[in-house]
């Protein structure tokens, strides 16, 4: 009988003399060139647009959607009309409430710490930028506008990353007081924030209203275009990759005149941030909130070309409309 040793050496041996053609034993078997026919008529996997809400792609409770069609000519893997979530009061009230829960713990963190969080999300939304060009040419916008408004929403985020931790020491102060006394006065976050976003330009108008929002520790509900909102969609797929924490940033996707009642009207808003055409509705939107004493700040929305300027459409200004101010008394000496 032969040596185990033996065998084992001629069975290595016949096996590298006859090639890949016979695999060892627990090799996965050899698959065979894809058919290249098989492959090109394959059935696309078409995309199910969903609301984003405490860090999850959600539907409308509602079961309810309307449609959004691709522009003229242009070719695309979704259907021309696609289906995207009408949000109800009910999905407002989920998202208050998601945002709510996250805001203590979002608001505890360092700002530094936020900074950082902010920067991932512009790192994520760098490495999908074609994917964010596409919906913005799929919603109408040739090549080089939609790139360069995605251009522009990538910097804008790493501006308020970069602001996160600086403007505290700009809004702050110490108050010159008569009498053996310490006077000083530090920003703070308000808590949850309702945003319409406008509907162009429908990427950079969102993130340029709910970016500042959440750089001075508030959590946001935001109503997303009404015209591209499948590109706020892929946004909220930027912020569910990045290390955004659940619930922080909820986007609703739906009708302005239906759910920006809604917002105004819930007790858990402390503050809607409003870019409405409508002037109508901007009167009943600072109707429905003065009712509840909360902090309404309505706009005719800017020309798509203003939101591009770095000096109107981002700075300090925009972090602080939604800061409360504490002042703080402490005796001298102790």
């Amino acid at each position: 009988m032969e040596p185990k040793s033996k065998r084992s050496a001629e069975t290595a041996e016949r096996a590298g003399s006859e090639g890949s053609s016979m695999p060892r034993t627990g090799d996965a078997p050899i698959m065979k060139p894809y058919d290249a026919a098989k492959v090109s008529s394959r059935v696309r996997v078409n995309k199910a647009y969903k609301m984003f809400v405490g860090g999850a792609f959600v539907r409308s409770e509602s079961g309810r959607y309307f449609q959004v069609q691709n522009a003229p000519d242009h070719e695309d893997a979704d259907p021309e009309t696609v289906n995207v979530p009408r949000g109800s009061r009910k999905d407002v009230r989920d998202a208050v409430l998601a945002a709510k829960n996250a805001w203590h713990g979002w608001e505890k963190r360092t700002a530094y710490n936020r900074g950082q969080i902010l920067y991932r999300l512009a790192e994520v939304m760098e490495s999908r930028r074609p994917e964010l060009t596409h919906s913005l040419e799929r919603g109408g916008q040739s090549n080089v506008a939609a790139a360069a408004e995605v251009d522009v929403a990538i910097d804008r985020v790493v501006f308020y990353a970069g602001f996160a931790d600086k403007f505290y020491a700009l809004l702050a102060s110490s108050n010159p007081v008569a009498g053996p006394h310490f006077n000083f006065s530090v920003p703070e976050a308000m808590g949850t924030i309702g945003v319409v976003a406008p509907d162009r330009p429908s990427l950079l108008g969102l993130v340029s209203t709910v970016l500042p929002v959440i750089t001075g520790g508030n959590t946001v509900v935001a109503l997303a275009s009404e015209r591209d909102p499948r590109t706020a969609i892929v946004w909220s797929e930027c912020i569910a990759t990045s290390d955004m924490p659940g619930g922080v940033i909820n986007i609703l996707t739906g009708h302005a005149k239906e759910l920006s009642a809604h917002l105004a009207k819930h007790r858990e808003v402390i503050g809607i941030d409003a870019w409405i055409v409508d002037a109508d509705l901007r009167k009943s939107v600072e109707s429905e909130g003065a009712d509840n004493v909360k902090r309404v700040k309505t706009h005719v929305p800017m020309d798509p070309e203003a939101w591009i300027d770095e000096r109107k459409a981002q700075g300090l200004g925009w972090i602080e409309r939604f800061l409360e101010t504490k002042t703080i008394w402490h005796p001298v000496g102790l």
